[in-house]
């Protein structure tokens, strides 16, 4: 197969990728925040729900996940699923997935802000709303980042495993050349594609970090 050909393959497939990656991480964050509030909530059934949740989600492999995600309706309840779900079930267990780790890692920030910082925006006038959006949240991005980072570039590299349910992302695509052709020059081109992606995601959250260094001064 021409260079050009498999190329025209591979961006075909990297588009899958990036659409995989973008929606998970459009649903996994603000669910992410979600999940560290009720695992804070003072209300003690939903705290320990959202324990439960991190527990599983962290403790059992994503491709499980990806699996159960895709399988469970048919299996529990029965429902004759169409094609299309299969983009639908990767999505939604990507989300759960990385939405356990953001919470976690969202719970860390808030925890590391001083009760001072409440303490002022009362006085202030500010409702709890208020002070968590406007005072409190914007520090923890800045303090939550680097992990954040960590995470994101590891949701990079994960899209690969949505070919369990046989979805044609960039790895799947290149390992169907390399098996046709005999060849692995299909698996280290994408490679390549993924150390490019990922180095582009690593430049603008180190842009991103930078612009937040106002609340270190």
């Amino acid at each position: 197969m021409l260079l050009s050909k498999i190329l025209e393959e591979l961006l075909w497939g990297m588009g899958t990728s990036i659409e995989i990656f973008l929606l998970t991480l459009l649903f996994s964050i603000p669910l992410g925040l979600a999940v560290a509030a009720g695992r804070m909530s003072s209300f003690k059934p939903l705290q320990w729900f959202m324990k439960a949740y991190i527990s599983i989600m962290r403790g059992t492999p994503l491709m499980l996940q990806l699996i159960v995600v895709f399988f469970g309706p048919y299996y529990i309840f029965g429902m004759t699923l169409s094609r299309d779900y299969r983009m639908i079930a990767v999505i939604i267990a990507f989300t759960i997935n990385y939405a356990a780790y953001f919470a976690e890692i969202f719970r860390g920030g808030i925890e590391s802000i001083p009760n001072g910082q409440y303490e002022a925006a009362q006085v202030l006038g500010y409702t709890r709303v208020q002070t968590f959006f406007i005072i409190i949240l914007p520090q923890v991005v800045k303090i939550v980042l680097p992990s954040i980072t960590n995470e994101v570039i590891t949701l990079v590299k994960d899209t690969s495993l949505s070919f369990v349910l046989a979805i044609p992302e960039m790895f799947t695509v290149a390992k169907q050349i390399a098996a046709a052709e005999a060849s692995i020059s299909a698996l280290l081109i994408a490679g390549g594609f993924y150390y490019v992606f990922n180095a582009l995601v690593a430049i603008i959250m180190e842009r991103f970090e930078k612009r937040l260094d106002y609340y270190d001064t």
